[in-house]
């Protein structure tokens, strides 16, 4: 008997002359998350030249836990960090091109922040606005708690200066690939991840990914369903102790 995780590859593979079933798709997702009525701060200008050699930057990425508790984040810092990972780099018809790749450019992930140290924001849950880049400010308040107990009390939650936090979109994917979809989210979010590390590398930050949580706990914290819109990953970005 098959468990799920090996049903799952089974019933979501390609097959020569036999097409995976059609997928009834419940909406039309739009390409991106706008949040209307709440606070939107513009970030800079980001800075994307310079920097030290990308075969620097590989040699020396690690996953770093231990940050400093008291060290602030730029916002200029966090504007590279934002177009490091989702940054508009292009545009072919109604497709916006970024700095990472995804299957059929569909990007069905949205970007969340959970901001406790970066000069210039109050503390609470930011959403990024990819088109305008900008964060929309959501609820304020001290998440570290919360985001930890979700985490399985992994404390880098409570040191972070920020969490990143990437959803998933089903639908967005799923319009285009059926059940296949489940496989390239979680491929096209790894690509996000991966630019995060490399940015912050490069100026000078620890960075860890986090892939162990209790999802409606995490769900419930963004304000979204879990069902066509779910947390699948987090990373959280801070000064090296």
């Amino acid at each position: 008997m098959l468990t799920v995780g090996e049903q799952f590859f089974q019933e979501t593979k390609y097959k020569k002359g036999k097409p995976l079933p059609k997928t009834v798709v419940r909406e039309n997702p739009a390409p991106y998350k706008v949040y209307k009525d709440v606070p939107v701060f513009p970030l800079p200008e980001p800075r994307v030249d310079g920097g030290p050699p990308l075969w620097d930057v590989l040699r020396r990425r690690r996953s770093i836990r231990n940050y400093n508790s008291y060290a602030y984040v730029e916002k200029e810092v966090l504007s590279q960090l934002l177009w490091a990972i989702q940054g508009i780099t292009g545009r072919v018809g109604p497709y916006l091109l970024r700095t990472a790749p995804s299957a059929g450019a569909l990007y069905p992930y949205e970007t969340y922040l959970f901001i406790k140290r970066v000069r210039g924001f109050s503390p609470g849950i930011y959403h990024f606005n990819v088109p305008d880049f900008s964060l929309e400010f959501l609820v304020g308040g001290d998440y570290s708690f919360h985001l930890q107990r979700a985490c399985l009390d992994q404390p880098m939650l409570s040191r972070a200066a920020v969490v990143f936090i990437w959803s998933a979109v089903i639908e967005r994917c799923r319009v285009k690939y059926g059940e296949r979809a489940f496989r390239y989210i979680f491929m096209d979010v790894a690509h996000v991840c991966q630019n995060l590390y490399l940015a912050a590398t490069g100026l000078g930050l620890g960075c860890c990914a986090v892939g162990a949580f209790l999802d409606d706990d995490l769900n419930d914290i963004l304000g979204i369903n879990g069902i066509t819109e779910s947390v699948v990953y987090l990373a959280t970005v801070g000064a090296i102790n």
